[in-house]
């Protein structure tokens, strides 16, 4: 890249990053687009309630809310699912996923964009392929895989995209003088074949991932119109 293009790039980023600085701050937000609550029962799932971790709480707004359960099939399957709902503050409310993983000892290998059919429509959603290395008894190390789908909800719009999220946010903040209230979905699993007896290859764990998000869907309450119309 020529001196003259990385200057011009970094004129670009800047005066991207002063937009959003100087976005008006506005006051009125728009219904939310889901109820803030899982279902005990997603088709043979079970669904216990967990913690939400203090550094969660410290680094997110504090009208930030939370549902977030861990399913079992009774089978040794388990999905992990997460429902996080913006407040007024949308900028310190939310994040993707790729923010928090690498805390957490996770680097993300893949990330593409899975659109998943439903009974109506579809839901279109960000696929993360997650790596750790754990230690083994011998000193040395052996990788663990997981998977991550997440998605955003808004009153009228959804997306899988970060960056297509907050174009929506500064539109409707200049146009519209208001904020959607976001919901944040993740539904994630590991990878178990590799250390479980009859665990999960990759392929497996993504059709179990797939179908349980085709029948959460359902029982979430979404907001008219086109809640689930993916961008």
């Amino acid at each position: 890249m020529t001196t003259r293009r990385l200057l011009l790039l970094q004129g670009c980023l800047v005066a991207l990053l002063g937009l959003v600085l100087l976005l008006p701050k506005v006051a009125n937000s728009s219904p939310q687009g889901i109820d803030l609550a899982l279902p005990t029962y997603v088709g043979s799932w079970f669904g216990e309630d967990q913690k939400i971790s203090e550094q969660e709480l410290k680094m997110l707004a504090k009208d930030t809310t939370f549902a977030r359960k861990l399913y079992n099939d009774g089978r040794g399957n388990q999905i992990f699912a997460s429902i996080v709902l913006s407040g007024q503050d949308l900028d310190n409310s939310i994040h993707r996923p790729e923010r928090c993983l690498p805390a957490q000892g996770w680097s993300v290998a893949d990330s593409r964009v899975v659109s998943i059919p439903l009974q109506a429509g579809e839901v279109r959603t960000t696929r993360l392929h997650n790596v750790r290395k754990v230690p083994t008894a011998d000193g040395g190390t052996v990788p663990i895989y997981s998977l991550n789908y997440y998605w955003f909800v808004g009153w009228s719009d959804t997306t899988p995209s970060h960056l297509d999220r907050t174009y929506i946010d500064i539109r409707d903040r200049i146009l519209y003088g208001y904020n959607q209230r976001w919901a944040y979905i993740t539904i994630a699993s590991t990878v178990t074949a590799s250390f479980q007896k009859f665990g999960t290859n990759e392929e497996q764990t993504d059709a179990l991932l797939r179908d349980f998000i085709q029948q959460l869907l359902p029982q979430i309450k979404t907001a008219p119109g086109k809640a689930l119309a993916s961008r």
